[in-house]
């Protein structure tokens, strides 16, 4: 139904900067009733956990060790999400994957699901 692919990962220094983009392709109305999106990441040996969320009007939500370093934005063409990472810390170090909801609220669970793109923050 509806695919999402992540880009921008990589190795950066503490202190450093990156830019996760996201785009959700598939079917045309799955797609365009996409409402919540939102980035996610797992630490190695940790669980799942919401980093930043946004819906189609505009909230937003942030976890608390990302506020103010990290934000999340959304192209006008809905389908797509952006997270721009800034002041990064090697505890940010993780895979950091995409999802996509049709709901109207953000969710830690979202339905869709990218593989994921590792961030690695080297000391």
């Amino acid at each position: 139904q509806v695919q999402l692919v992540e880009s921008g990962g990589g190795l950066v220094q503490d202190g450093g900067s990156l830019r996760l983009s996201c785009v959700a392709s598939g079917n045309f109305f799955s797609v365009n009733g996409i409402n919540a999106m939102g980035w996610y990441r797992q630490a190695l040996g940790e669980q799942r956990e919401l980093v930043a969320g946004i819906t189609l009007d505009g909230n937003t939500e942030y976890t608390d060790p990302v506020r103010g370093r990290f934000i999340i934005s959304r192209a006008s063409a809905k389908n797509t999400v952006y997270l721009q990472m800034n002041s990064l810390k090697p505890e940010d170090t993780a895979v950091y994957y995409c999802g996509a909801d049709w709901k109207s609220t953000i969710t830690h669970t979202p339905r869709f699901w990218g593989l994921g793109t590792q961030v690695t923050v080297s000391s």
